[in-house]
């Protein structure tokens, strides 16, 4: 069935590139400086070409699934065996000529016309034990990514509005001077005002976002232009300032860590991909995505690691203008520092969406869930997937834990490990099922090679982030 609300792949790939490039952008010239200019370029060219290979997995794997669940719907309805394309009476001499002929209808079945959620998709080729240990994980990590965003909206605006301090974390001071309200009070409020502002749009489909992503998206090449012009007149100017080493391999499970996020997109792409209007050659429109985010990472990287001395952990903080400084500078600093808040709240209500549609393939059979009623599937798994996030961040404001935790050993599996199981088991069930495999949106790395490779990726960033943490605990 079609999707009644569609994009052009256009939109959908502004939707990926809004989802991906997020504010884990801004963390990645401290990690890509410190780790050596070279290392550094080379390790995010291979992650964003690993995650690439794992995002065809994820569109491999949903077309399997839709081609699995329209099957079982016509066995569903009991069509009579002349009609089906898997049962024929043809003579063993024909069996080649009988062969290709069911090929060619057995592939219309694989299409990306239905959502089919990732936890559907194990729910479909994973046992019961698989299928469970996919939904904590995602869900854990899906949860993490909510909380923080709210937490790191709060947080922002706090730091922002109140009192400049040395001491940003100290949210028991008041906000203003001869002011009652702390900064943990107004931190509640703005936490509030996310949920009642942003909140919303989970209950809607991505294409009701669809002007609000195309505003962020504008925003977001704004501020990293104006950053990319900065840092390039700087370089003019005053000449290099900063001297990274090619490698460092000291801070190398520093940039494995902080890196994970970067090309992250994964969880959310059934229902980016569902609505394009066209889905030919997806991969390689994907494939367009991923290259100029690449080249965007390393352009706004190699900028900043040659124009600054040291880079803060936040690139945009490196902007801000000095008190002397005229007022333009002044506005741009101030643009600079409130742009982080855009990309969380359009990326907010994408994961919100992709949680809720796993929580619902969770609970209810895949084939009885377009049978429930409204308030089930409109109301109350949208408040599932919003109103814990935000109740989590407006008892607490700090969620570093949460954030290396879910953002690196989750996020792993979440990214590699995932997209190769259900790939590897769809493929396994679709060949046995129908005895032969063959669909148009197969991935480019079809080798058993390339999901081992991914295997051993995965195991090397968790050395990489197990080195960080044990290094800075």
């Amino acid at each position: 069935m079609e999707q009644a609300d569609q994009y052009s792949p256009l939109v959908g790939l502004i939707y990926v590139f809004n989802l991906i490039v997020g504010t884990g952008a801004l963390t990645l010239p401290a990690a890509f400086q410190a780790a050596g200019w070279l290392f550094s370029t080379i390790a995010i060219a291979i992650l964003c070409f690993v995650s690439f290979i794992t995002a065809t997995f994820v569109i491999e794997s949903m077309a399997c699934a839709n081609a699995t669940i329209q099957w079982r719907k016509i066995q569903e309805h009991k069509v009579d065996e002349s009609e089906d394309p898997l049962h024929t009476d043809s003579d063993p001499e024909d069996s080649t000529e009988e062969t290709a002929i069911l090929i060619n209808r057995t592939r219309h079945y694989y299409t990306l016309n239905k959502k089919v959620e990732l936890g559907e998709i194990a729910s479909l080729y994973l046992p019961k034990t698989g299928h469970m240990l996919f939904f904590i994980f995602l869900c854990i990590y899906l949860f993490g990514d909510l909380s923080i965003y709210v937490a790191a909206f709060g947080k922002t605006i706090v730091n922002l509005s109140c009192k400049l301090s040395n001491n940003t974390e100290n949210f028991t001071e008041s906000c203003w001077e001869e002011s009652e309200i702390t900064k943990m009070g107004m931190y509640r409020i703005y936490v509030a005002l996310f949920g009642i502002l942003v909140g919303p749009f989970a209950y809607f489909n991505l294409q009701k976002t669809k002007y609000l992503q195309m505003f962020t998206i504008s925003i977001r090449w704004i501020a990293f232009s104006i950053m990319l012009t900065l840092a390039s007149l700087r370089l003019m100017e005053y000449g290099q300032q900063g001297h990274p080493s090619a490698v460092n391999l000291a801070e190398v499970p520093a940039l494995a860590g902080s890196s994970v996020y970067s090309f992250m997109c994964h969880h959310s792409l059934p229902g980016l991909i569902a609505p394009f209007s066209s889905k030919l050659q997806l991969s390689r429109k994907i494939s367009v995505d991923f290259l100029i985010i690449c080249t965007f990472y390393l352009v706004v990287c190699l900028t900043g690691s040659f124009a600054f001395e040291t880079i803060d952990v936040l690139y945009s903080l490196n902007f801000m203008p000095a008190e002397n400084a005229g007022f333009f500078m002044k506005i741009i600093g101030m643009f600079l520092a409130v742009f982080p808040l855009f990309p969380m709240a359009t990326s907010f209500p994408i994961i919100a969406i992709t949680m809720q549609g796993n929580l619902k393939h969770l609970v209810f059979e895949p084939l009885t869930l377009e049978r429930r009623e409204f308030v089930v599937k409109q109301l109350l798994f949208p408040s599932l997937a919003i109103f814990p996030p935000i109740i989590t961040a407006l008892s607490t404001h700090n969620l570093k834990g949460l954030v290396e935790i879910t953002g690196s050993y989750i996020g792993v599996v979440v990214q590699y490990l995932i997209p190769v199981f259900l790939v590897w088991k769809a493929r396994q069930h679709c060949k046995r099922h129908f005895g032969f495999y063959s669909q148009k949106y197969a991935s480019p790395f079809k080798h058993h090679g390339w999901l081992l490779f991914v295997v051993i990726w995965a195991a090397i960033c968790i050395v990489f982030v197990t080195v960080d943490l044990i290094i800075n605990h």
